[in-house]
């Protein structure tokens, strides 16, 4: 191998030990804020709680999977009754699906900083419309 190939296999060792640390990190600490909300998904195992960003566009909330870790988003598609807590209040939704249009409006109101987007990966990102249940 050449220099430069083991240059760049170092380099990207390194770039994915990054996301990994970093997405481990959010995964393990869940941060919040006032922006933030906790959607429970629920599956055989019981109840599962994730911390994610509440995003808004055209007068609807949304979530988004931003990160490869994305269990819970398989477990809403799976059984789309979730709970959401937000400002200390918990509502039943039902969680539907993005795509097309809908999905193209939502990511160009909420979009991801650069800087975010490469320690994550460039990780694909779906959406959650979440509607009254």
């Amino acid at each position: 191998m050449h220099k430069t190939g083991k240059i760049a296999a170092i380099l990207l060792g390194v770039y994915v030990g990054i996301v990994a640390l970093f997405e481990s990190l959010l995964g393990y600490f869940q941060p919040a804020n006032p922006t933030t909300l906790v959607i429970t998904t629920r599956d055989d195992g019981g109840a599962h709680d994730r911390v994610l960003a509440r995003l808004e566009s055209d007068g609807n909330v949304y979530v988004a999977v931003n990160h490869w870790p994305r269990m819970w988003y398989y477990r809403a598609l799976d059984n789309p009754g979730v709970a959401v807590t937000f400002e200390e209040q918990t509502t039943e939704y039902t969680a539907v699906p993005v795509t097309g249009a809908e999905h193209d409006r939502v990511d160009a109101d909420n979009p991801l900083p650069l800087v975010f987007r490469i320690l994550t990966g460039f990780p694909p990102r779906y959406f959650l419309r979440l509607d009254d249940a």
